[in-house]
């Protein structure tokens, strides 16, 4: 009788084990997932960013606003329009090309993640703990939302894999 209920024991700490595993695994995975949407989006702005190069800035913005039925007349359009046209085609060239980086990186962070590989935990903590400086830095000289949101963001994923390295380490 005492070796069931030690095999019980043993069983209940299997099942926990399991869980928290099955839990590590779905948070990297929408980790992972996350870090290619933001791949899939940043290569967007890259595209697009290269696609305006020799292009009139200004014009494009104008048929856009025109095609999604925004009033042209809004003083917020107007300084839309005007800052369009101070963009040159070499702030274009290195946005666009920034932009497809930063989007091979976060192809390699999220691929690793959902692949459950050790080194992409490890990598995604480095460069997301190496941001946060430049992010805190952009909150405090200009709040909005949205800094606020993607410094909580940023903050949640990198606690979130230091917790998972350390349980890690401590399995082994």
């Amino acid at each position: 009788m005492g070796r069931r209920k030690a095999s019980v024991g043993g069983a209940a700490r299997g099942a926990k084990g399991s869980r928290s595993k099955a839990t590590r695994t779905r948070g990297l995975l929408l980790v992972g997932l996350f870090k290619l949407s933001k791949a899939v989006f940043f290569a967007a702005v890259g595209a697009g960013a290269l696609h305006l190069v020799d292009k009139n800035v200004s014009v494009v913005v104008a048929r856009a606003i025109d095609v999604l039925r925004i009033d042209p007349e809004r003083r917020m359009v107007g300084i839309l329009i005007e800052k369009a046209g101070l963009i040159s085609n070499h702030e274009l060239r290195r946005a666009g090309v920034l932009s497809i980086l930063y989007a091979a990186v976060c192809v390699v962070e999220g691929t690793g993640l959902v692949l459950e590989k050790r080194w992409a935990e490890y990598f995604t903590v480095t460069l997301t703990g190496l941001g946060l400086p430049w992010e805190i830095y952009e909150l405090a000289k200009s709040y909005s939302a949205y800094k606020m949101a993607l410094l909580a963001v940023n903050l949640a994923v990198l606690l979130y894999l230091v917790w998972v390295l350390e349980r890690k380490k401590e399995a082994t």
